[in-house]
């Protein structure tokens, strides 16, 4: 948001607070997050306002984390069929509409109440928080250890029957990624991949834990 009456600095911290809000526009919002690559001075603005909004968390309950792992492997891992030319080209074109349909539904969908979400498996000692609010979301690793040199973790997003959203790597203990437009029942997935992520977009290695984002 620009206004003349409004001293430049003045603005910088509107834009900042808006940003962490998640109420900008999306060629605002992407236009911001390249600016916080650029400006220190603005991106320290923005850690402030995380900072001074962080509270607005501290009221989201646990949640028990159900053991998607089994579904979710069945769904990213199917037993390979042989199809026939013809059937691989329609395929490919099914998969690429599925995620033009998603970044649609992504962009389209207004803001949603706080979601929070429990990533666990029983067979894993990795376990994340998740909690998003007004297109932001705020993942936490609450035990396991980080990824090192060997391999990465990387974050996913499933919207029903969809293919995986990468959502890009967890490198931190807290990380925050712009989310909008997200409903309930979608699914959070963490897999372990080579370093630097996945090479096609899709998950390669095994899924480590998962979580569905309810309401809190």
């Amino acid at each position: 948001m620009t206004d003349p009456m409004i001293p430049p600095r003045d603005q910088d911290d509107l834009l900042a607070a808006e940003y962490v809000l998640g109420v900008l526009a999306l060629p605002e919002r992407l236009a911001t997050q390249t600016r916080l690559r650029n400006d220190a001075v603005f991106a320290a603005r923005v850690t402030a306002w995380e900072q001074r909004l962080s509270g607005l968390n501290d009221d989201c309950a646990e949640a028990p984390a159900p053991n998607l792992l089994p579904q979710i492997e069945a769904r990213l891992f199917p037993t390979p069929v042989r199809r026939s030319r013809l059937g691989s080209l329609w395929a490919w074109g099914t998969s690429a509409a599925a995620a033009v349909a998603v970044v649609a539904y992504l962009a389209l969908t207004p803001a949603t109440p706080s979601l929070i979400a429990t990533l666990a498996a029983d067979t894993a000692p990795l376990r994340f928080e998740a909690v998003l609010t007004n297109g932001r979301l705020i993942l936490t690793r609450t035990a396991g250890a980080p990824a090192d040199a060997t391999f990465a973790h990387e974050l996913w997003l499933i919207v029903g029957d969809t293919p995986p959203i990468s959502l890009g790597l967890i490198d931190e203990v807290r990380e925050t990624i712009s989310l909008p437009g997200v409903a309930p029942g979608a699914v959070l997935a963490v897999s372990q991949e080579q370093p630097g992520g996945s090479p096609d977009g899709r998950p390669n290695g095994p899924i480590l834990v998962t979580g569905v984002l309810n309401a809190a």
